[in-house]
């Protein structure tokens, strides 16, 4: 009489933990020549600049850019509507590393962005997303800086 009870009632209480996790920290995708990878924060605090999660066992993504090809980036609303930006490495064909960053995105309208090299043979090597969080400044009223509160990396290899 109560034997298909037993599996509803399994099935139900799976269901029942499952809405009660924490929701996952955003992921950012970064795309190129025909592959993608989705990067976990190495870092990720709230709005604040408080409550940040620990850091996950990989914090750094690898994905293959050949020379000359844009790398595309797209972000969650979760960093989309918070300030901000990319930062990048890349190698000249003469050896030098040189490093960049984009334009600081406001206003939750851009959800993607795409990088482009500077010039023939330069190589990315590293790209790092950054989302800003507003922490306020002891000492001075009303006061607020921005630092990173949450980061998603990229190694890149040619």
């Amino acid at each position: 009489m109560f034997r298909g009870l037993k599996p509803l009632l399994l099935a139900g209480t799976a269901v029942a933990l499952a809405g009660c996790s924490a929701p996952a920290d955003p992921q950012v995708t970064f795309y190129s020549h025909g592959q993608a990878v989705e990067v976990a924060p190495a870092q990720y605090c709230d709005a604040l600049g408080e409550k940040c999660s620990p850091p996950p066992a990989e914090p750094i993504g690898k994905l293959r850019v050949p020379g000359r090809e844009p790398l595309q980036i797209s972000v969650p609303s979760d960093v989309a509507e918070a300030p901000w930006q990319v930062a990048f490495i890349y190698r000249t064909t003469s050896g030098e590393e040189v490093g960049g960053k984009t334009e600081v995105f406001t206003g939750g309208d851009r959800h993607a962005y795409t990088l482009q090299l500077p010039g023939d043979g330069v190589q990315f090597e590293h790209v790092e997303v950054q989302r800003f969080s507003a922490l306020l400044s002891p000492g001075t009223e009303g006061g607020v800086d921005f630092v990173i509160g949450g980061s998603w990396i990229l190694d890149v290899n040619p």
